[in-house]
């Protein structure tokens, strides 16, 4: 890497830590060691570590582990569970529904997801999410995936009307969206003018340098006072082991202490994973400049190959040639 490139990272890297200094990213709260955030402009206390919705239904989890797993982080100070109707063909949020019972629920903020696109399939959905997690209100109900340009009009011409109208009837709370591809759909949603809740996207080291939603969609949903739910900090999967370009859990310590994250959801499919998580949590510092300048300086060119970031590159493509 040139020294050109070398020193405007670690300039980029002292502007990136003198942000988190004066922007508040210190913990709202604390229980039982865990740091609480609020939420944007719903106004709830939700803890740093958010878990993963998606691994907890995988295959290589029993009901009772996955059950255990999650009941596990709640105990250690996580209230913050994240799901989506698509997951597992359901599996994860009965897994989840089983974990809530015996008191669980009054414990958990409790986020899951559509993806239907018209008034009918968003409505069915959100029925059979109520009915699998075995729930009468769901926190905070998001819209999925939103990663075509041509989907922004499919949500806002039918799906917030059927969503807004459970809001009313009480099932649920809040309201947000999600996306993964292009930065540009997540402004097209944000610019068409609908008072989102919050918002959850890709933010890790490696978005920083390529198609980032660091750069464009977090300060937008910073003056909006929207909940930003980071996701994906490793990327698109487990970083090679002995690629030496960054842990995963440098990935999350980055995600962490970028400046209007409220919570970043972590997919964790073991009890191990779970508790360095919760570790890493309830240790949490941000990064000094000369480390962040290093994890940007080691990040940068398998950044802008996207060999990290397949959700953004190849799975992309590879739906759009279907489409």
């Amino acid at each position: 890497m040139s020294m050109k490139r070398r020193d405007f990272l670690k300039m980029a890297a002292v502007a990136a830590t003198a942000s988190l200094s004066w922007h508040s990213t210190a913990a709202a709260e604390t229980r039982n060691g865990m740091p609480y955030r609020t939420l944007g402009k719903t106004g709830e206390a939700v803890s740093l570590l958010c878990v993963g919705g998606y691994h907890i239904g995988m295959r290589s989890l029993s009901d009772e582990e996955s059950v255990a797993l999650m009941r596990t982080a709640v105990d250690e100070g996580v209230n913050f569970f994240d799901n989506a109707w698509s997951y597992h063909g359901g599996v994860s949020e009965r897994r989840m529904g089983q974990a809530l019972k015996d008191g669980y629920r009054d414990k958990v903020f409790l986020m899951t997801k559509v993806n239907g696109r018209t008034a009918q399939m968003a409505e069915s959905q959100l029925n059979d999410c109520l009915t699998r997690l075995d729930v009468d209100v769901i926190d905070l109900l998001q819209v999925h995936e939103v990663v075509f340009d041509e989907e922004v009009d499919k949500v806002y011409d039918e799906v917030i009307e059927v969503i807004e109208k459970a809001r009313d009837a009480g099932k649920i709370r809040h309201i947000g969206f999600t996306g993964h591809n292009w930065p540009r759909v997540h402004r097209a949603m944000i610019e068409r003018g609908y008072d989102w809740k919050t918002v959850q996207m890709p933010l890790n080291v490696f978005d920083h340098h390529f198609r980032s939603f660091e750069q464009e969609i977090l300060p937008m949903a910073r003056e909006r006072n929207m909940g930003v739910i980071g996701m994906k900090t490793s990327a698109g999967g487990p970083i090679p082991i002995g690629s030496k370009v960054a842990t995963a859990l440098e990935c999350l310590r980055y995600t962490m202490g970028l400046p209007g994250v409220s919570s970043v959801c972590s997919g964790m499919a073991t009890m191990e994973h779970l508790r360095e998580n919760i570790a890493l949590a309830k240790s949490f510092q941000p990064y000094e400049p000369e480390e962040l300048a290093s994890l940007l300086e080691r990040t940068y060119e398998h950044a802008m190959t996207g060999e990290f970031e397949p959700y953004k590159t190849r799975w992309h493509a590879a739906r759009e040639a279907q489409a």
